[in-house]
C-alpha cells in the first residue's frame, strides 16, 4: 500500500483493502472496517483541489434528494472515502425511473450559470474548467469552458489552430446556438453510463460528478454521447419536464465539452470527433 493511500485510509482501522473496478483515472478500493465496508477512490499527485471539488459536488447532489448519492466520509488531497454501495450487474435498472428522477434533479435551479458555491475552479475528469458565474449559458459554456479547452488542445498540438477560428465563430452565434433561454439547472456534469449505478435494491445512484449550474441538456447529451441509457430514460424525462424543441440537434454543441476533455486526457481519436462536431456546427 502506497504512503498516500495509507494516509487516506489510516483513520479507518482497515482490516482489508481490495482493489475493485473503477474509472480510467483513479484507483478504486473496497476497504473493510469494523463498521462495514467503505469505498475509497485514490489518485496520488492529483491536481490540487480535485477531490475537494468532487466531495462538494456529491454533497450538493445528495442534498437535492432526487437520486441516491454516496455519503462523503472523508476527503484529502489524494482521494475520497465514501459510503459503500452494493451494485447490481451493469445493465440492470429501470431507465424510465432514472429519467424521471433526473428531471427532478434538473428542476433544482440556481442563481447563475457556473459554480454551485464560491469556488470557481471545477474539474471534468482531472481537467480544470472555469465555473466563474455567468448570466447566460452561452457565456458560461462557450466562452468560459469550451474556448479555453480548445486553446489548450491547440497548445498541446492535438488540434489545428484553425479550430480556434471555428470556436470563435460559435461564440459569436452563441445565443442562437444554445437554444431557447432556460434557468440554470443543477447537473451531474459527467453523466456517462459508468457514473450511474444501480444497487441490488434497484435504486439509482450518482457517482463521480462534475457538478455545476448548467443547461440541463448538458447531462442529456453526455448520456447519448457514450450510450448506456435506453430511450425510455429520455421519454420518461420528457413526461416530467418537456425539453425545448431542437434539443437533439444541440447534442453536437453540448458534447464538445466532454470530447475536448478526452482530447486532453487521451488524444486521438477524440480530436477527430471534435473536428467533425465543429465542422457541423460551423455552417
Amino acid at each position: 500500500m502506497s504512503a498516500s493511500l495509507q494516509a487516506l485510509v489510516g483513520h479507518l482501522d482497515a482490516r482489508q483493502v481490495t482493489p475493485v473496478a473503477g474509472g480510467d483515472i483513479a484507483g478504486a478500493y473496497r476497504v473493510e472496517t469494523p463498521e462495514g465496508p467503505v469505498f475509497v477512490k485514490h489518485l496520488p499527485e492529483a491536481p490540487a483541489g480535485l477531490f475537494e471539488r468532487e466531495a462538494a459536488g456529491l454533497r450538493v447532489l445528495r442534498a437535492a434528494g432526487a437520486l441516491s448519492v454516496p455519503e462523503v466520509l472523508h476527503v484529502d488531497d489524494s482521494g475520497l472515502v465514501l459510503e459503500w454501495v452494493d451494485a447490481a450487474p451493469r445493465g440492470v435498472g429501470d431507465d424510465a425511473a432514472f429519467g424521471r428522477a433526473l428531471a427532478m434533479l434538473h428542476a433544482t435551479h440556481g442563481p447563475h450559470f457556473g459554480a454551485v458555491d464560491d469556488q470557481t475552479r471545477g474539474f471534468l475528469g482531472t481537467v480544470e474548467v472555469d465555473l466563474t458565474p455567468a448570466s447566460t449559458w452561452a457565456e458560461s459554456y462557450l466562452v468560459r469552458r469550451v474556448l479555453p479547452l480548445v486553446q489548450r488542445c491547440v497548445e498541446m498540438r492535438r488540434l489545428d489552430p484553425r479550430e480556434l477560428g471555428a470556436v470563435e465563430r460559435l461564440v459569436a452565434r452563441g445565443e442562437d446556438l444554445c437554444g431557447p433561454p432556460e434557468p440554470p439547472s443543477l447537473v451531474h456534469g459527467d453523466l456517462w453510463a459508468g457514473n450511474r449505478m444501480v444497487d441490488t435494491a434497484g435504486r439509482h445512484w450518482l457517482i463521480d460528478p462534475a457538478v455545476s449550474w448548467s443547461h440541463r441538456e448538458l447531462d442529456l447529451s453526455m448520456m447519448r454521447l457514450f450510450g448506456g441509457f435506453g430511450e425510455a430514460a429520455f421519454t420518461a424525462y420528457q413526461e416530467v419536464t418537456p425539453l425545448q424543441p431542437g434539443w437533439r440537434d444541440r447534442d453536437g454543441l453540448h458534447r464538445l465539452l466532454p470530447l475536448l476533455v478526452h482530447v486532453i486526457l487521451f488524444g486521438e481519436p477524440y480530436a477527430v470527433q471534435v473536428v467533425r462536431a465543429l465542422d457541423r456546427l460551423d455552417r
